[in-house]
């Protein structure tokens, strides 16, 4: 295999002749744009189906003999492998890109990412092949992330890179909106199917389908994301940028620092973010008797106030600077984990205001969460540094954030399900509080 990726592989060619029209091609921070959402839509996408199939679907199938909190705890306990394998991902991928180029990596990466994700649609369960039901979803869970470690672009730190000072609150909310797109194309999918099937058909095959779509999507965003790096412009303008992969280790040996509190800063938002898709999922699926379709389709709807809160962002960001939304939003984070129970557990009602509001504080700090620590690496350290930096905020922020707050839940209460999110909020506060230079670049 590896001898075919030396070059170029057929599709990077396919995506370089889209663009070699013979003529001079502006690079515009629009046409990133572009690229970023549609590859950020494909991954979360992915992301979602897995997630909303660990509530809904891995309990029953490959956990029957257990009751069903028990069941979604060890399906979350599974959730985490993904984020765990996402830095080794980028160790093997760094070394692809360095050897053979960033189309390539991407290539392999997004294929894996799409074969790991088909691949869970057609797994047997605990009634076919007893424990190796867990053990084969858990090994693709890994594979996952290994996949996602790879699929870093550096698109996001090369548009927040190159626009305007005064406009890069505006344009690294770009990138994150990919999330809420991705959760309602998956939302709507697990609601149409669970609406309009019975119990027995949907475990037995109907859940399946959502996986397969998954591949199509990454095929679409490959080449979306092909299309722009594989260019002549580009190459150029990640060099100019200094956007090349270094090698991971002695990029950790030299920028660990930066690493560590860049990957504090978003905490808050990390975790709020699984606590109003994940987690409210679960809790309803298990405490309550309404109908998963129902508060699928709530999500789904739900969702536009996140992309709402998102765009909203990147105007505040630029007004006030993006530490100041950081820090207010991490204090409004902490305030909502003692009120978000109360709401989730509200009533029909309750559950429309935790949704709303939920979206609406992770749309104001997620939206600024991409592409705010590149300029704080050296510059032969950011694309690597970055992308180390996403890896460990999602481990640290979002892996664990759907098992310990049931876990919590289960144990002691809804209420105690905001400790996590309380701690979020609290990471992040402290990890602008300390590093001052972050907090001076980041205005």
């Amino acid at each position: 295999m590896a001898e075919a990726f030396v070059h170029s592989s057929g599709i990077e060619d396919d995506a370089r002749a889209i663009n070699n029209d013979g003529s001079e091609v502006n690079v515009q921070s629009e046409e990133i744009a572009i690229g970023v959402i549609i590859g950020r839509t494909s991954e979360f996408f992915d992301f979602f189906v897995y997630a909303i199939a660990s509530v809904i679907v891995f309990p029953q199938l490959m956990f029957p003999y257990v009751d069903r909190l028990t069941g979604t705890l060890y399906s979350f306990a599974l959730f985490p492998l993904a984020f765990f394998a996402r830095p080794l991902g980028t160790l093997l991928f760094m070394a692809i890109d360095r050897r053979h180029g960033r189309g390539t990596k991407l290539t392999i990466a997004l294929f894996m990412l799409g074969t790991a994700t088909v691949a869970m649609g057609f797994l047997p369960g605990y009634a076919q092949v007893g424990a190796w039901s867990a053990i084969l979803l858990a090994g693709l869970r890994i594979l996952q992330g290994i996949a996602l470690g790879g699929a870093w672009d550096g698109l996001a730190s090369l548009l927040a890179l190159n626009v305007p000072q005064d406009r890069r609150g505006w344009y690294a909310m770009i990138p994150q909106l990919g999330a809420p797109l991705g959760l309602m194309v998956a939302s709507a999918l697990f609601a149409f199917f669970t609406a309009y099937m019975s119990a027995e058909d949907f475990i037995s095959w109907g859940w399946r389908y959502p996986f397969f779509v998954a591949f199509a999507l990454n095929v679409v965003a490959l080449f979306a994301r092909l299309r722009i790096v594989v260019t002549p412009e580009y190459t150029k303008l990640f060099e100019n940028r200094e956007l090349k992969a270094s090698p991971v280790l002695p990029t950790v040996a030299r920028e660990w620092k930066t690493i560590a509190i860049g990957a504090l800063v978003p905490l808050a938002s990390f975790a709020l973010f699984h606590m109003v898709t994940v987690f409210p999922l679960s809790w309803i699926f298990l405490f309550t008797e309404q109908e998963i379709a129902r508060f699928l389709w709530i999500e789904t709807a739900c969702a536009i106030f996140f992309i709402f809160a998102i765009v909203i962002s990147g105007v505040i960001a630029d007004h006030v600077g993006r530490r100041t939304l950081l820090g207010f939003g991490a204090i409004a984070i902490a305030l909502f984990s003692g009120l978000a129970p109360l709401l989730l557990n509200g009533g029909d009602a309750g559950e429309i205001a935790f949704m709303i509001t939920g979206f609406i504080l992770l749309g104001l700090s997620f939206g600024q969460s991409s592409g705010t620590v590149a300029s704080n690496f050296a510059k032969d350290s950011r694309y690597t540094g970055a992308a180390l930096t996403s890896d460990l905020a999602w481990l640290f922020g979002a892996g664990f954030a759907p098992l310990v707050a049931l876990a919590l839940a289960g144990k002691l209460g809804l209420i105690a399900s905001g400790l996590y999110l309380l701690s979020g909020a609290v990471g992040t506060l402290a990890a602008l509080a300390l590093n001052k230079e972050l907090a001076r670049r980041l205005d």
